[in-house]
């Protein structure tokens, strides 16, 4: 039985549905093609947030995007645990700002 919370049984399952569909040989894995899927389910996710869909048709969208993101780190056979916590580390050192009244994080750089 997989482990809800594990990224390995996570990166398992979204490695089976690439291989279920042959991703890999019938242009499921193309990165122009992954881009324009992940723009339409960020769009998807803005509708539910902007139409006040409910927090279950919200989640459904993350998810998808999600595996998405998931499955690009398939493609192009990168580690996106260790990714994420590489970047992790970079940005809780950065500082905030208020920007226009909400707090922004990122790496400022003043001209």
């Amino acid at each position: 039985m997989s482990n809800p919370d594990s990224y390995a049984d996570m990166l398992a399952a979204v490695q089976a549905f690439h291989d279920k569909h042959d991703f890999k040989n019938t242009g499921g894995e193309d990165m122009t093609y992954r881009i324009a899927l992940m723009a339409e389910e960020l769009g998807e996710i803005a509708a539910c947030v902007t139409k006040g869909k409910d927090k279950a048709k919200l989640a459904e969208e993350c998810a998808d995007l999600f595996i998405l993101v998931i499955g690009t780190a398939i493609a192009e056979d990168f580690d996106l645990g260790q990714a994420f916590w590489d970047k992790m580390d970079r940005i809780m050192q950065r500082d905030a700002r208020m920007v226009n009244g909400r707090v922004r994080v990122s790496e400022f750089r003043d001209t």
